[in-house]
C-alpha cells in the first residue's frame, strides 16, 4: 500500500495510552487525544479501514485544538461515552463535548463535536483531514454548498461536514491563514471555487469564540451519500443523551458504583445491533515494546463476550446478557463444533493477518486481521455453556438458546480430547484450563435446567473431564498445572473454581490460589504465566483481568479484606479516562495493549457486583457435583 505525505503524524504524534478517551456507539469507535485530535476511526464499521489513523503511523486526523498554550484534561459525562475535552489556556477555559451519535447506525458514522468558551474567549484551530485506507486515499471532489455544508469523497466513503462554513481548503499542513475576520459561525464564503482540487485535501478553520459562545460540528461518513438534510445538532445531542440514559443502569447496588457504570458504558458502547461485542477498538497497540505481541482486536471473541454476559448477569442488568446469548447462540447454530474463537461484528470470518506499510504505534507494528481465525479453542464451548446457564438462572434462555447449549455440550463431548490453542492462544496443547472450564460449563448448564437424562449426561461428562484432567495435570504439590507437559502455573486456572467447576474448599482450588499468589503476583498485581526466567515485570505487563480474577478468588474464600485490596489495586490500573487496556506496566505505570479492552471492563463490573454480594453463580459451593441452584 502506498501512502501520501502524512504531516499530521508529526503534528499529532502518538501519546501514552492513558491520555486517550474513546467514543463508541456500538458500531465503531473513535480515539480522542488530549490535543483534541481524533487519531483513530474506522468507517463505517469496527473492522473497516481507518480514515483517521495517526495512532499507528498512518494518515488522517480530525483535530480541534487551542491556539494558545494550554493544559489539557477531560472527563466522561456520568454513565456515558460522551467525552468533554477541557483545556485551560492563557485566556480562559474551553471545552469540546464530543460523542458518536447514538443510537449508532451501522451504515453511517455521525460524529458530534460542540466547542464552548466556558471562561474567557477561545481561539482554536480545526483541521479535518480524512484519508481512507489508513492514509492511502485522500479527500476528493470537495464541495461547499450555499449553506456552508461541505461534501466530498474519501476512498469508498461519502463525507458531509457541517459547522465548517468558513473553513479553507488547503494542502499546506502548516497553513495558518488569516482568520475569517469574525466568528466562524456567522459567515464565510459561498460555494468553494477550488472544488475538485486534486491537491487540496485538508479543511482548516480558525475558530474564534467569545466568552460563553459555542459552536457545533457534525461529521458524517458512510458508503452512500447522505439522505436528507444534515442532523440538527441540538436534536442529535438530545437523542444521544437519551440513548445513554436508557442504556446504562445506576448500578448503585455494586461497590464502586461510578466505575461500575463506566465499565458498563464501555461494554455497551462496544456492543452492536447484531449483539456482538468487540474485544477492543484498536489494532496493533503493543503489549510489550519490541516483543512482537501486537494484534488486531476489532473482532468479537466468543470468550470475551461470555465474560461480559456473565458480568451483566451478576449485576442483574440483562440487556448485555441477552445480546451475548443472541450472538453466540447464532454462531453455534451456524458453525456447531466448528465454532471459531472470534468473528466480525456481523458474524463473518476474521480476515487473515497482514501488515500495512505504516510506522505503527511506537514499539509496535501495523497489523490488521488476526490468525485466531485458524485456531481451535476448546474453552469457548465451556464459556458459552456458562453464559447460557447464567441466562437460564435469570429465566432469559429461550428455545434457541437451549438448543445452542446442547450444540456446545455435544461439541465438548466430541472434541475435548483434542489439543487446542487455549485462552492465551498459544501452541496447540491439552491445556488444563480449557478442559476444566468445559467441565464447569457442563455442570452449570446441568444445574440450571430441569433434571433428567440430559442433565445427568452433562454431569457425567463433566466428571469425566475433571477426572481425566486430575490424572494428567495435577501438580505433585497439589495445584493445577498448565498442561500435562507443562508444570507451570497460570492465572486462567483460577477461573474453573470461580465458575463452580470445583468447590471453593476443594484442596486443589486452595492450593492453586496459594501457589499462584506466591509465584505470579507482585504487590497485588497479577501475571498470566512465566515466559522465562526473567522477573515477571520484565517479560510482560501485569494482566489486569487476572488481578480482578484474584479478587474474586479471595472473595470466594471469604477473605474480604484481601479481595478488596486486589480489587482496588487493579481498579486503579486505568488511564485518565478510566479505560483499561489488557496489561499494566507496573514499573513505568503505563497501559499496554489495545484500548479499551472489553474483557477487563467486564471483569471489573463482575467484581463490583460480587463483592457487594450480588446474586449469581454460588460463590462457595460445597459439593463437587456442581453449583447449587
Amino acid at each position: 500500500m502506498s501512502t501520501i505525505e502524512l504531516p499530521e503524524s508529526h503534528a499529532f504524534p502518538p501519546q501514552v495510552l492513558r491520555d486517550y478517551a474513546v467514543l463508541a456507539d456500538g458500531e465503531r469507535a473513535a480515539l480522542v487525544g488530549s490535543r483534541g485530535e481524533i487519531c483513530w476511526l474506522c468507517a463505517p464499521r469496527w473492522h473497516d479501514e481507518a480514515v483517521f489513523a495517526t495512532l499507528i503511523g498512518g494518515g488522517g486526523v480530525y483535530a480541534v485544538t487551542p491556539e494558545e498554550r494550554y493544559v489539557p484534561g477531560g472527563h466522561y459525562e456520568e454513565g456515558t461515552l460522551i467525552w468533554r475535552s477541557r483545556w485551560i489556556t492563557q485566556s480562559g477555559i474551553v471545552e469540546c463535548r464530543e460523542a458518536l451519535a447514538c443510537p449508532g447506525d451501522p451504515a453511517r458514522v455521525v460524529l458530534l463535536r460542540r466547542v464552548e468558551a466556558r471562561q474567557g474567549p477561545a481561539r482554536l484551530r480545526v483541521v479535518l483531514h480524512p484519508l481512507a485506507d489508513y492514509g492511502a486515499e485522500p479527500l476528493s471532489e470537495p464541495h461547499r454548498d450555499e449553506r456552508g455544508v461541505w461534501t466530498a469523497r474519501v476512498g469508498g466513503l461519502q463525507l458531509r461536514w457541517t459547522g465548517g462554513a468558513a473553513a479553507r481548503l488547503t494542502d499546506d499542513p502548516d497553513d495558518r491563514g488569516a482568520a475569517s475576520g469574525g466568528h466562524a459561525e456567522t459567515g464565510g464564503p459561498g460555494p468553494d471555487s477550488g472544488a475538485g482540487s486534486r491537491r487540496a485535501t485538508r479543511l482548516v478553520l480558525d475558530l474564534r469564540l467569545d466568552p460563553g459562545q459555542r459552536h457545533d460540528f457534525v461529521l458524517e461518513l458512510g458508503r452512500t451519500a447522505p439522505n436528507g438534510p444534515p442532523p440538527e445538532p441540538d436534536a442529535a445531542w438530545a437523542r444521544t443523551e437519551q440513548a445513554w440514559r436508557e442504556a446504562v443502569p445506576a448500578l448503585d447496588h455494586t461497590v464502586a458504583a461510578g466505575d461500575a457504570r463506566q465499565s458498563y458504558a464501555v461494554l455497551r458502547g462496544m456492543t452492536g445491533a447484531s449483539g456482538g461485542m468487540i474485544a477492543a477498538a484498536t489494532t496493533s497497540l503493543p503489549e510489550r515494546a519490541e516483543e512482537g505481541r501486537n494484534y488486531d482486536y476489532r473482532y468479537v471473541w466468543i470468550r470475551d463476550q461470555c465474560y461480559a454476559g456473565q458480568a451483566a448477569a451478576a449485576a442483574g442488568e440483562y440487556p448485555l446478557l441477552d445480546a451475548a446469548v443472541r450472538f453466540i447462540g447464532a454462531r453455534l447454530h451456524e458453525d456447531g463444533p466448528g465454532l471459531s474463537p472470534a468473528y466480525t461484528v456481523d458474524g463473518g470470518p476474521v480476515p487473515d493477518q497482514r501488515e500495512l506499510d505504516l510506522a505503527g504505534y511506537p514499539g509496535g507494528y501495523d497489523r490488521i486481521g488476526n490468525r485466531v481465525n485458524r485456531q481451535f479453542q476448546l474453552d469457548a464451548f465451556g464459556e458459552a455453556l456458562l453464559l447460557f446457564a447464567a441466562a437460564a438462572r435469570a429465566d432469559r434462555l429461550d428455545g434457541d438458546g437451549r438448543r445452542a447449549a446442547e450444540i456446545a455440550a455435544d461439541a465438548v463431548a466430541r472434541r475435548w480430547q483434542e489439543q487446542d490453542a487455549g485462552i492465551w492462544e498459544l501452541e496447540p496443547r491439552a491445556w488444563t484450563h480449557s478442559r476444566l472450564i468445559c467441565s464447569a460449563g457442563l455442570r452449570a448448564m446441568a444445574a440450571a435446567g430441569p433434571p433428567g437424562p440430559r442433565a445427568r449426561r452433562w454431569t457425567a461428562l463433566a466428571d469425566t473431564l475433571l477426572a481425566a484432567t486430575s490424572a494428567t495435570a495435577l501438580h505433585p504439590d497439589g495445584h493445577w498445572q498448565r498442561a500435562a507437559d507443562d508444570p507451570g502455573l497460570d492465572g486462567a486456572l483460577l477461573f474453573p473454581a470461580l465458575r463452580g467447576g470445583l468447590p471453593a474448599d476443594d484442596p486443589r482450588t486452595r492450593a492453586t490460589l496459594a501457589a499462584y499468589k506466591e509465584r505470579l503476583t507482585d504487590h497485588h498485581y497479577a501475571y498470566r504465566f512465566r515466559h522465562d526466567d526473567r522477573p515477571l515485570a520484565a517479560a510482560e505487563g501485569a494482566f489486569v483481568l487476572c488481578g480482578f480474577a484474584t479478587a474474586l478468588a479471595e472473595h470466594q474464600q471469604g477473605r474480604e479484606v484481601e479481595a478488596y485490596r486486589w480489587f482496588e489495586r487493579n481498579r486503579a490500573a486505568c488511564g485518565a479516562a478510566g479505560l483499561y487496556a489488557e496489561e499494566y506496566d507496573i514499573t513505568q505505570r503505563q497501559l499496554r495493549g489495545n484500548l479499551p479492552q472489553s474483557f477487563v471492563h467486564a471483569m471489573m463490573l463482575e467484581c463490583a457486583a460480587r463483592l457487594a454480594g450480588a446474586d449469581g453463580v454460588p460463590e462457595r459451593p460445597t459439593s463437587s457435583r456442581g453449583p447449587r441452584r
